[in-house]
């Protein structure tokens, strides 16, 4: 398995670049388990401290999106709740991904992607950040810049959202901004 990078060595630089942060769902806001009642209802578990990391992206211009190839309601419900876009049942997610760049006049040099599956590994080439957690598929660690210490769904969206508030943060102070 190959030995990625933790996110916490990621360069301030490249962290300032970051004007977008694209997200897989399952896996990443998740543990990557579903619970499925007898009537078909599905429930996932996620991390509560998630949606406080988005507001410090929001806070600093960072633009947000979920992109997931599954169509279930728990995720938009989610989304709805942390005040983020959500794109669902995406058969191409780096196409939803171009588009989105060209929609919000940022290059894709400039996104980050967070992901955990093969299903992710389209986004991953297209960004200037790919980023995998902790517990993503050994698959795809190859294609990634850094890794988590977070696991999805334990946090690893927080600690993205702190680790880009940190640099943006130094910068500002560096810059003699506030």
């Amino acid at each position: 398995m190959p030995d990625v990078p933790s996110l916490d060595t990621a360069s301030a630089a490249a962290l300032r670049a970051i004007r977008f942060v694209a997200f897989d769902f399952d896996g990443v806001f998740t543990d990557d388990a579903v619970y499925v009642s007898q009537e078909g209802m599905e429930l996932v578990r996620c991390w509560r401290g998630d949606g406080l990391g988005l507001r410090k992206l929001d806070a600093l211009g960072i633009g947000t999106a979920i992109l997931s190839t599954e169509v279930n309601p728990v995720v938009s419900v989610r989304a709805r709740k942390m005040r983020i876009a959500c794109y669902q049942g995406l058969d191409d997610k780096r196409a939803r991904l171009e588009a989105l760049a060209g929609d919000v006049g940022i290059t894709l040099d400039a996104f980050a992607y967070v992901g955990n599956d093969i299903n992710d590994l389209g986004c991953f080439a297209a960004v200037g950040l790919p980023i995998a957690v902790r517990n993503a598929h050994a698959d795809v660690l190859g294609q990634v810049r850094f890794q988590t210490h977070a696991l999805g769904g334990h946090g690893a969206v927080r600690e993205i959202c702190d680790a880009l508030a940190r640099a943006h943060r130094v910068a500002a102070a560096g810059s003699g901004g506030a």
